[in-house]
């Protein structure tokens, strides 16, 4: 810390920001989750983690929410290589079961049935880890952010938390509901995120879920028939911009009195406008712009409410292009924000 200088160039030391907090030493841990296995249309997301570290060594450290923002202890968990390598031989697998399923095939077929229980199994291992690492940063008065990868991955600390807080409420970023059960046979899909807490996490009483404008009609079944569920879908923003029936701090205000004094924020990257995120795995037009998402984050800061975790997922890097790091940088931004206000958040109530 004598020799940091929060003006200067960022000097890459493998740690998100190129802050100089271990991981010990940190108020906030990110530990990262480069998980790629059910992603079910474009892949790479298992990249993400050490490119977004990489482009965030080029943000500037000043915040418009928090004084010396830079003072904020974030801290970065040893980088899992070996969570990297068993993600992209299941990969593998998983493109096999999707093509298989596109054929017209079964989940039921041996041989697929063999290939899924293996991802299952390992789907559950990676949850667990993610779970055991964060209650031990818990246990230490930490807040943890799980940096993916694809939005399975989260699940870990969202069960975590819902077993720590008796009234939990996820606040869900997203163009996709993530409501299907068990997608493509795979228990721990990306797009199984929201159901699997919903219905496996205890104490999780509300999802606020903002931005969505892709899902199913049994998504869109349950989203109507559960009281947990409440959906401020794109298409009912852009009607109540559009037709003047409300501003973006009415509807922000909406959404953060939906929910509980305890919130985990699930912010997928495709949430937002895709010219921000054009390499995610799944872009789908519409969303939020940065600065809508931000005044929504800062909504919540403010509210008396308390952040407990987060996670930002489904940020997927140029695979033509090491050097184009947008999708790094977008990512990298609304990490170092969602950073900032979780600290904010947290100072407001203790």
């Amino acid at each position: 810390m004598e020799n940091f200088n929060p003006n200067d160039i960022g000097l890459p030391n493998g740690n998100f920001f190129a802050l100089p907090y271990s991981a010990d030493e940190a108020e906030i841990v990110l530990i990262s989750a480069p998980w790629d296995v059910t992603t079910s249309y474009r892949s790479g997301t298992s990249n993400a983690p050490l490119r977004i570290v990489e482009a965030s060594s080029q943000i500037d450290l000043y915040d418009i929410d928090v004084e010396n923002a830079w003072k904020i202890r974030i801290g970065t968990h040893p980088y899992n290589e070996d969570i990297f390598n068993e993600s992209k031989e299941l990969r593998k697998k998983a493109e096999k079961i999707i093509a298989h399923l596109e054929d017209g095939g079964s989940v039921n077929d041996i041989l697929i049935s063999y290939k899924l229980n293996s991802i299952n199994k390992a789907s559950e291992k990676l949850n667990r880890w993610i779970y055991e690492r964060s209650k031990k940063y818990y246990e230490e008065g930490k807040i943890v952010g799980i940096v993916g990868g694809e939005h399975s991955v989260p699940f870990g600390l969202i069960k975590l938390l819902s077993e720590k807080y008796d009234n939990l409420g996820i606040l869900h970023i997203d163009a996709h509901a993530d409501l299907r059960r068990a997608y493509e046979g795979f228990e721990y899909s990306h797009a199984s995120i929201m159901y699997n807490v919903i219905t496996k996490c205890k104490n999780v009483s509300k999802l606020v879920q903002v931005g969505i404008r892709d899902f199913c009609n049994d998504e869109a079944n349950l989203i109507a028939s559960n009281d947990k569920i409440s959906a401020y879908t794109d298409f009912y923003i852009s009607e109540q911009l559009f037709g003047g029936e409300q501003t973006w701090k009415s509807i922000c205000n909406s959404i953060v009195n939906n929910l509980p004094e305890n919130v985990y924020i699930s912010f997928d990257i495709d949430g937002l406008s895709p010219e921000l995120c054009p390499n995610t795995g799944t872009p789908v037009p519409g969303g939020l712009s940065f600065q809508q998402a931000h005044y929504l984050l800062q909504t919540l800061a403010k509210s008396g409410k308390r952040i407990a975790g987060f996670d930002l997922c489904e940020v997927a890097p140029n695979p033509c292009n090491n050097n184009d790091e947008y999708d790094a940088g977008s990512g990298a931004r609304i990490l170092y924000k969602i950073c900032c206000l979780t600290h904010l958040s947290n100072i407001k109530i203790n």
